[in-house]
């Protein structure tokens, strides 16, 4: 896809590899989707102010994320079942992720194992972790993950009931997909992917094969969850995961400040800016509204990460003068990996390094620590 020369171009390119229920799956959010048009529309709130007549010959885009090295300050997010997009979706992500030079995080609900990645590529690899009620489990995922060589634990702490999207209820959608006459029919007509994915191997939730919650049958996301999460989960039980990790741990889901001043307090190293994409909660406020709240209220004692809307390099540069460390992408690589594989992830990664270094040359800054609040008019 090297003719696409935005995310969006990835978007509609993948809207036409895909059968409808698949697409719709990584493109809706919860309900009305307030959420969702939140999280690209507030970043139109903030304005950049250019500086003129500076020497901007050489720029350097390079950072560093809870120590990992990064070639510019994105991360590629969790996203779970990338692998009904493209056979074996996250190894192609994790490839394309490591000659990008930027980290990949793997999710929990992947549809590939840990191990799989780490064998496969040599990405700086991180590990996202839901909370289980079996607790033997989702220990023996940390202890793997650690074994695996990732580099940060990243805790997700605001699914314990699943966002009820709407989207995915009238398509049917379950894991691995059904094969109903109306889905059978729609997938006829993507051949392509019908031959990639609908009939290879079965998808389903690897890190899971071998524990007492193997589930080979077909099952909604709301299903697993609701079986699974646990809810009784506390600030308390933040110790007991840095003490099993025992190393950096992220706290993703963090909308309040208060609420990240309190993960920081309790041994956060980072906190993760996110309304998981507008997939939970209808009309919570948009990750880029609430970022300089959790900044300030952090004051420098953890990294600030912001997930959610992103789809323009100018969109990283921003979160970025507001406080962030770095950007987590989801949808604008899944677009990259449903139209062309590990070509259009590399391809979603190039479009948004190339539009950050354009800002930082047109807004006179060369390097990534003269982007703050000056580079931005307030709303």
């Amino acid at each position: 896809m090297n003719t696409a020369l935005n995310i969006d171009d990835l978007r509609l390119a993948a809207r036409r590899h895909l059968p409808k229920t698949i697409f719709e799956f990584i493109d809706g959010g919860a309900q009305d989707e307030i959420t969702l048009r939140r999280n690209r529309a507030d970043f139109e709130r903030h304005a950049f102010m250019t500086r003129v007549m500076t020497d901007v010959t050489t720029r350097d885009l390079s950072t560093t994320v809870l120590g990992t090295p990064t070639a510019f300050p994105v991360v590629m997010a969790p996203t779970g079942l990338a692998g009904l997009l493209r056979r074996r979706g996250e190894l192609a992500a994790s490839r394309a992720a490591a000659k990008a030079g930027v980290p990949y995080c793997l999710s929990t609900m992947a549809t590939c194992t840990i191990e799989q990645i780490a064998e496969a590529s040599p990405v700086d690899r991180w590990f996202q972790l839901y909370v289980l009620r079996d607790r033997g489990i989702t220990k023996a995922m940390i202890e793997r993950a650690r074994a695996s060589g990732c580099k940060a634990l990243v805790l997700t702490v605001d699914t314990k009931l699943q966002g009820p999207r709407e989207r995915d209820m009238r398509n049917g959608f379950t894991v691995p997909p059904k094969f109903t006459l109306g889905t059978m029919i729609d997938f006829a007509r993507h051949w392509q992917w019908l031959l990639d994915v609908g009939l290879g191997p079965k998808v389903t939730f690897r890190n899971f094969e071998g524990t007492a919650v193997d589930n080979r049958n077909a099952v909604t996301i709301t299903q697993f969850i609701a079986g699974q999460y646990d809810l009784a989960i506390s600030w308390k039980d933040l110790a007991w995961f840095k003490s099993v990790w025992g190393g950096p741990v992220a706290v993703k889901g963090i909308l309040s400040g208060e609420d990240a001043r309190i993960a920081v307090d309790h041994g956060a190293d980072a906190i993760i800016v996110s309304n998981h994409g507008g997939r939970q909660l209808d009309g919570a406020i948009s990750a880029i509204r609430a970022l300089p709240g959790v900044v300030d209220a952090v004051q420098g004692r953890a990294e600030v990460i912001l997930d959610g809307g992103v789809r323009r390099g100018a969109d990283v540069v921003k979160a970025l003068a507001l406080g962030a460390r770095a950007c987590m992408i989801g949808r604008a690589w899944l677009y990259g990996l449903a139209c062309d594989g590990e070509d259009g992830v590399a391809r979603s990664l190039e479009i948004l390094r190339n539009e950050v270094d354009l800002c930082m040359a047109l807004l006179g800054r060369t390097t990534i620590p003269e982007l703050d609040r000056s580079i931005l008019v307030e709303p």
